[in-house]
Order: structure tokens, then sequence, then C-alpha cells
């Protein structure tokens, strides 16, 4: 599907810097982000699990937000971790094409994600009485479907229109990883097609969730302002702060990105969007989540045996 019409069978990360003190004390940051990351994450993914108060259509999303966090990054991250302490900083083309279509995959699914999360807070909120009869478990395991087949096929179109150009050399990619806009840079080819291509999945994988997240919050606030207590909407908007919160960080460094003309990119400026939307994202979703949420401390402190639990 994707022909090989370059010399090159191999590609070289630089990644952030060439001094290894530099790269020592990134390792460790960047170790700490991982393995705090999983952790977080993965807590919970098993909190949600295991307590059925938790067993609602919010959660559900939450807990699938949380396992493609911890996958997302360690698409790249435990790589990314090595060349920082290893002089051999190369990835083969197809490990470079792999990593590339997975990252995408998990990337897109979880943009579209944030809309249906949306959706689910637009229905419990303005529509509370009927949310049950509406958010049946068959729906909000058909919209979680729907997210993972939109990332599976456009992240094939993404990846086939980046890897169909020749790649003669250079074959340094000014990155930490294989992201479409730094791999493209280095193609022996004209990528305008690319540009436009990029830019119109842009429009649609990106512009097009946040208008229906837009969209459903506009109709959120109205019914909030309805509501007659300083209490009660207190109370509702604080169930949406934290899904407005995750959306901005993940979705405005990606869209800078993805819609902007390779030409104008600049290596340095998109490794740190890229870090933003990868790995920080990642690393505060827990947070934002737990900290903001009564269930969620309940259910920790169910499970660790706290007698606060039962107040």
């Amino acid at each position: 599907m994707i022909r090989r019409l370059n010399s090159v069978s191999e590609f070289i990360l630089l990644g952030f810097s060439r001094d290894s003190q530099i790269n020592t004390i990134l390792f460790n940051i960047f170790l700490f982000l991982y393995l705090s990351t999983l952790v977080g994450n993965g807590l919970i993914v098993t909190l949600i699990h295991l307590d059925s108060r938790l067993h609602t259509p919010m959660y559900f999303f939450l807990s699938v937000l949380s396992i493609l966090d911890m996958s997302y990054v360690t698409t790249t991250v435990p790589q990314m971790l090595v060349h920082l302490i290893c002089q051999k900083k190369t990835i083969s083309y197809v490990g470079c094409v792999a990593q590339m279509y997975i990252f995408l995959v998990l990337g897109i699914t979880e943009g579209w994600l944030f809309s249906v999360m949306a959706y689910d807070r637009y229905v419990a909120i303005c529509y509370p009485l009927r949310y049950k009869v509406i958010m049946t478990p068959w729906l909000c395991g058909a919209m979680a479907i729907f997210c993972g087949l939109w990332g599976i096929s456009c992240s094939l179109v993404y990846t086939v229109f980046t890897m169909r150009l020749p790649y003669c050399g250079p074959n340094e990619i000014n990155h930490f990883f294989c992201e479409v806009p730094a791999v493209l840079k280095l193609a022996c080819a004209d990528t305008s097609l690319n540009d436009q291509v990029d830019f119109i999945l842009g429009f649609i994988l990106l512009l097009v969730p946040l208008s229906f997240i837009l969209a459903s919050y506009v109709r959120i606030f109205a019914t909030i302002l309805k509501i007659r207590s300083a209490q009660g909407r207190l109370k509702a908007f604080s169930t949406c702060a934290s899904h407005i919160t995750v959306v901005t960080m993940f979705c405005g460094p990606a869209m800078f990105m993805y819609m902007n003309p390779g030409a104008n990119a600049s290596p340095e400026r998109d490794k740190k969007l890229a870090l933003f939307y990868n790995i920080i994202s990642a690393f505060l979703n827990p947070i934002i989540y737990s900290l903001r949420n009564k269930d969620v401390k309940r259910a920790f402190l169910k499970l660790t045996g706290s007698s606060k639990a039962s107040e």
C-alpha cells in the first residue's frame, strides 16, 4: 500500500539536544511524567471498573480517555527516553510508519471522544430526566467505536499521503518521534498536496468536533443560567469545567500543528506543541478530573479502605 520510492531505510530522531547533561535532565523529567501518567490514568480506569457507582456513561467515556492517554504516551515516550540516554537515535522506516499511524489513530480517536463527552454532558444537564433513557450502554459503546473508526480510517489517509513520497536523504528528523509535519520536511518532492490534505483533514478532525463541543456548551450554559439557585448553577458548571480544560489543552496545540502550512512550521515550536498535547495533557488529565470530582475521590478512599470513604 505504501511504496518504497526512496533510498532511506531508517531515520535519525534528533530529539531536543545534543548535550548529554541536558538529555539526562530531560530523561528524568520525562520518565517521571510518563510513569505518573500511567499510574494516574491506570488508577482512574481501576476505580471506575471496581466502583459500581461509577458505572455511568460519563465515567465510561472517562475510562476510555484514560486508556487512550496511556496508549498515546506509550507510542512515543519509551523510545524518546531510550534516545535521550543512548548515542544511537535511529528508527527504521517501517517503525517510523507504524509509530506515525498508531499515534494518529489514538490522537484522532481522542479528539472525537471529546465531542462525545460534551454530548454526554449536554444530555445530562439539558435532559436530566431522560438521561438514562438516551445514554444507554449500547449508544455509549457505539459512539466509542465510531470515534475509533474515525481514527483508524483518517490516520490511514494521513500516513499513506505522507509515506508515499520519496525520501532520499537527509534522514534526520528534527523531532522526538515520527510526526507527520516533521517527516514531510525530508521528502524529496513537492509537499503542497500534502499540506492541502493535512489542512482539510485537520478541519474535519479538529474543527468539526470542536464545533459539536461548542454547540453543546452553548446549550448547556443556556440551561445552567436558567437554574435559580447559585449552588445548583455552580454544581452544573463544575461537571463541565474539567472537560473544557482538557479539550483546550489538547485541541489548541494540535490544531495549530496540523492546520499550519508546512512551510511556516518551526521545528522547535512543533516539538514543544507536540509535548503539550502528547505528554503534558495526558499527565494532567487524571489530576484535573480527580481533583474536581468527589465521586472519584470517594471511590479512591473506598479502595484504600479509608474511614473517610463512608463520610
